[in-house]
Formats: C-alpha cells, sequence, structure tokens
C-alpha cells in the first residue's frame, strides 16, 4: 500500500483488541482500538477510518445497536466479529448495515484478507476526463464512473456493500445477475462458491439498496427481482 488504510478495531476484551492491533500493523495497516461503543463513538468524531473491525457481544451499546448508528451516519465498510455463527446472527448483522460477518475463532489471516477485499471495492478517484455514463432511476441518477447517486444535486450515502452491488448491476444493465454471480463478484465466496446464507445476506443488502432507490420498495420499478434466476437493474 502506498497510502496505508486507516482501521478502527472495536473490542472489550483487551488481549483479543491488542493481538488484532499488533497483527493488523504488521500487515501494514494504520489501526487504531477502541474497548467500546462509546469510546468508538468519540474517536469516529474526530477522525476518519477506512474499515471498522466491530465485536458483536458488548457491554452497553453492542456492535449491532452501534452499526445501525454508523449506517446512519457514514459509510465506512463494517466487519462484525462474533462468537455467534448461526445464520439467523449474520443475517441480523447484515440487516444493521454490516459489510462482512466473521464468526469467532477465525483465523488472522481470513481476517486480512477480507479487509483487502472490501478495500479493493472501494471507490477510486478517476484521474482521467472522461464522459460519465448516467443511469436515471426516476429522480435520481447514477453517475457509473464515479459509482456516485445522486438525488439532484445531493449525493444518495451508500454504504461500500451498497456501492458494489450498484456497479455490479449498472454495468449490466437489464441483464439478470444470479445471487451466486453476486456473491463471487463481492468476493464473499472466499473461493469456495456460494452458500445459502450468503445469498439471504444478498436479498438482505437488495433490499437496504431498494430503500434507497425505490419510491416502493415492496414494488421495485428499477431493481427488480427475476424469480429462481437473481436480480436485474432496468434504467428510465
Amino acid at each position: 500500500m502506498t497510502d496505508a488504510a486507516h482501521l478502527l478495531i472495536v473490542d472489550d476484551d483487551a488481549r483479543i483488541r491488542d493481538l488484532l492491533k499488533r497483527y493488523l500493523v504488521k500487515q501494514g495497516f494504520l489501526v487504531t482500538a477502541a474497548r467500546d461503543a462509546a469510546q468508538a463513538r468519540r474517536l469516529l468524531s474526530g477522525l476518519a477510518f477506512d474499515l471498522i473491525v466491530l465485536d458483536v457481544m458488548m457491554p452497553g451499546e453492542d456492535g449491532v445497536a452501534l452499526t445501525h448508528w454508523l449506517r446512519g451516519e457514514m459509510g465506512t465498510p463494517v466487519i462484525l466479529l462474533t462468537a455467534r455463527g448461526e445464520a439467523r446472527d449474520r443475517i441480523a448483522g447484515f440487516e444493521a448495515g454490516a459489510d462482512d460477518y466473521i464468526p469467532k475463532p477465525f483465523e488472522p489471516r481470513e481476517l486480512v484478507l477480507r479487509i483487502n477485499a472490501i478495500l479493493r471495492r472501494s471507490p477510486k478517484p478517476d484521474t482521467k476526463a472522461v464522459t460519465q455514463h448516467v443511469l436515471i432511476l426516476g429522480h435520481l441518477r447514477y453517475e457509473m464512473e464515479t459509482g456516485e447517486l445522486r438525488d439532484g444535486t445531493d449525493p444518495v450515502r451508500l454504504t461500500q456493500t451498497e456501492t458494489a452491488l450498484m456497479r455490479i448491476l449498472a454495468e449490466r444493465q437489464g441483464q439478470v445477475v444470479s445471487r451466486e454471480a453476486l456473491v463471487e463478484q463481492l468476493g464473499r465466496d472466499r473461493g469456495l462458491g456460494a452458500d445459502p446464507a450468503q445469498e439471504r445476506a444478498i436479498d438482505v443488502q437488495i433490499t437496504r439498496l431498494r430503500r434507497k432507490i425505490e419510491a416502493d420498495p415492496r414494488r421495485p420499478r428499477y431493481l427488480q427481482t427475476v424469480r429462481g434466476e437473481g436480480y436485474m437493474l432496468t434504467a428510465g
């Protein structure tokens, strides 16, 4: 990395917090650690982070509640860590707005791989002069070259996962993209193929994205479900 990504680690277990911090620093990241949600909020009020690694089970405000708050304030990607590995718990994490979810115990190397996968999906500034291809979604405009979604001149805040989903679907506008393909292109299969929990997580992320682009998310006009096949984005 030429510019090291700045990570925020939030975990009430001092041993895990310190081990993760030391390991991630050795991998070339800048790392700041917080012991709970309250300290994380204070840090977030004055610092910008590229990604947040957040423990779910913390005293006081837990990781899911903090993720809900984060999604109302910023688009910084979030990876949740938890001892709860059931599918319903992963879905709850994704519904809160997390970009990824890792059950404990886990290999630190796996965490690094997932961090890098999310950071690679982050929009990169384009220094070349290009003509922007714009998709019109009702009163919204999606600028494909920059990955920006706008309501008039106002930006519509998207999470990193939502940004990646929009890019994938916009590039194949009018074509059906399967859940399996979305899992693979988002880097969540880790080369092992999609599993039902990951595909359900895609459904959750699509639902969240619809809330931002559809006038009536229950009757989507632009981000459509093609039963038994996947999803399709149509503009106009």
